[in-house]
């Protein structure tokens, strides 16, 4: 088992299973944190409010997810869809975050003991 502190992220526009070996000091056996929920937006008066209203909730959103990777080394990110590269990018814009090592991959809908079955493959744990 490595001592690196690592992270694995299952995520789609609604909602983000992350899965990590670490607290805030450790790094040992992964383990689930609980899932990070997307807010929604419904019935905007304009596209335009719409738009700025969905850009609002993705980066609250990756901030939730973020804040559960705060001292990892190693990030694995996988989902359906383009939300990985969105994220990866977030991340990469983000000073501390800059020079994390993120893997990316697409998965269709996982359960929670999936998402957390795959992390620990992808990193041979």
């Amino acid at each position: 088992m490595s001592d690196k502190k690592l992270a694995g992220i299952w995520i789609d526009s609604e909602k983000a299973v992350v899965v990590k070996n670490h607290d805030a000091q450790n790094a040992f056996k992964f383990f689930l944190c609980s899932p990070v929920k997307a807010e929604i937006q419904h019935g905007n008066s304009s596209e335009n409010a719409a738009h700025n209203a969905e850009r609002t909730n993705k980066v609250k959103f990756f901030k939730e997810v973020e804040h559960l990777l705060t001292n990892s080394q190693e990030v694995y990110i996988t989902g359906p869809g383009t939300i990985q590269e969105e994220l990866k990018k977030y991340l990469h814009d983000t000073a501390q975050f800059k020079n994390l090592a993120i893997t990316l991959d697409t998965a269709q809908k996982m359960s929670d003991e999936q998402v957390l079955e795959t992390v620990k493959e992808h990193f041979n744990a």
